[in-house]
């Protein structure tokens, strides 16, 4: 079970965390949806559901990886277009139809040190893809990792689209 409610400005102080069904908190919490929504659940998977509409229906953990990876690569178009926004102009023309590019098939340049991060969703790069992962500093490239549930999460978190708190103890 999980439950989602709206999330206040930051100039309000944050909402109360509801209870689970057995009156204790909810182990995990999300904010997302641009920071407009709080999600509360006692399951990783339930937090996907909230980002994947119909996904704790899709038939067996070969359905649900699809359609996380569908996510993240919507998820890697739109957070791509928004470090590109504005810093284009301090690119190569070669970094640019990298930036640009269709997402059909995953960018795979060699090395990466661009002024632009370049968001990468990790399922089609080694060790779990075919593609060899570019060189170049790590904090050039922002990593989707579809794998799990968990890891979808994790990385979403530390790309900066989800904010992903999880109770201790639990």
């Amino acid at each position: 079970m999980s439950v989602i409610i709206a999330n206040p400005s930051s100039a309000e102080p944050p909402p109360a965390a509801p209870a689970g069904p057995d009156g204790l908190p909810y182990r995990f919490e999300m904010i997302h949806a641009g920071g407009r929504l709080r999600g509360y659940a006692g399951e990783p998977a339930e937090l996907v559901a909230m980002l994947v509409p119909g996904y704790a229906e899709l038939p067996g953990e070969d359905g649900r990886a699809a359609a996380r990876v569908r996510l993240a690569l919507d998820l890697q178009v739109r957070l791509q277009a928004e470090l590109a926004a504005g810093r284009l102009g301090a690119c190569t023309a070669e970094e640019r139809a990298v930036l640009l590019g269709p997402r059909h098939e995953p960018p795979a340049p060699a090395r990466w040190t661009a002024p632009v991060p370049l968001v990468l969703v990790a399922a089609f790069y080694e060790p779990a893809g075919p593609l060899p992962r570019p060189s170049g500093p790590a904090g050039l490239q922002v990593w989707l990792d579809p794998a799990d549930d968990w890891t979808l999460l994790t990385s979403l978190h530390t790309a900066g689209l989800i904010t992903v708190n999880a109770r201790a103890g639990a």
